[in-house]
């Protein structure tokens, strides 16, 4: 992870947020965030960040190392707290929740590192994603003592899990330990497992990374069928900027924490300020 990114994550956001007051509004927007930040001691790792991501937009967030693009998923995702702003889904306040409860309320992430449940088969990690929503759900007495049940919502759950896992062509693959898959295909287990908690924003973090070129295609032909079959919006940070321009409808550029530009995306890349924060001149 880039520099200020590395910094933010050796020190505690807790001591320096505020207490949040949340008030919902009234927004045409699937994600909307006003004056965003995080201020890590003295260091603004990100400042000021004003995302507006319609209904099935799929959107970038771009930069170059170190920009804060990481920080800002982690914000919206509830691993810290704004020390500034506030962040909306569909106009509900989500600022100053928990992780579980963001997720329950509609975003899912990947991670640049790939997390995956190593020692699970490939069902399984997709089983667990399953797990947050009301129908798979089993008290702890039914799932002890092994009850009708159990079973019942276990056969439900894989039955779900292996329609998902067909969707990114790994139905066959459904047995395997996920740590035996190739890398390229335990990234769209990611998604897969984050898709599975039925969002309303999936957010990726270079979801690309580390992919050939015939995986990379894939993965964009995947992306779009996830946004038109799923009723999906998704907010994904890239480096790969010929699958930025064409998968994305808007980006929004960061630059040191702060904003540099942001709209059409082929004009955004074009921009001579993103040119130079790029590849300096």
């Amino acid at each position: 992870m880039a520099s200020t990114e590395k910094k933010a994550n050796t020190i505690n956001p807790q001591k320096t947020s505020k207490k949040h007051k949340r008030e919902d509004i009234v927004s045409e927007y699937v994600l909307e965030t006003r004056n965003l930040g995080i201020t890590f001691g003295g260091l603004k790792a990100v400042q000021d960040v004003n995302l507006k991501i319609k209904k099935n937009q799929i959107y970038g967030l771009i930069g170059p190392n170190g920009a804060g693009k990481t920080t800002v998923f982690n914000l919206l995702t509830g691993v810290y707290q704004p020390t500034t702003g506030a962040f909306y889904l569909n106009g509900k306040d989500l600022t100053g929740l928990r992780q579980d409860k963001i997720n329950h309320k509609g975003i899912a992430r990947t991670f640049q590192n790939i997390r995956l449940f190593n020692n699970m088969t490939v069902v399984r990690n997709v089983m667990v994603g399953l797990q947050n929503q009301p129908e798979y759900k089993c008290s702890l007495f039914e799932s002890i003592f092994l009850l009708p049940r159990h079973f019942k919502v276990e056969k439900k759950m894989r039955a779900r899990a292996k329609e998902i896992l067909k969707i990114f062509g790994l139905e066959d693959e459904r047995n395997n330990f996920a740590c035996n898959l190739p890398y390229g295909k335990q990234r769209k287990l990611e998604i897969a497992r984050a898709l599975a908690t039925n969002p309303k924003l999936l957010l990726l973090d270079e979801p690309a990374a580390g992919m050939n070129p015939n995986e990379t295609e894939d993965l964009v032909n995947t992306i779009k069928y996830i946004r038109d079959n799923f009723d999906m919006t998704i907010l994904l940070i890239e480096h790969d900027m010929k699958f930025v321009s064409g998968l994305c409808d808007e980006i929004t550029v960061l630059n040191f924490g702060t904003v540099l530009t942001e709209g059409n995306t082929k004009e955004a890349l074009n921009n001579p300020d993103v040119i130079k924060a790029y590849i300096g001149g």
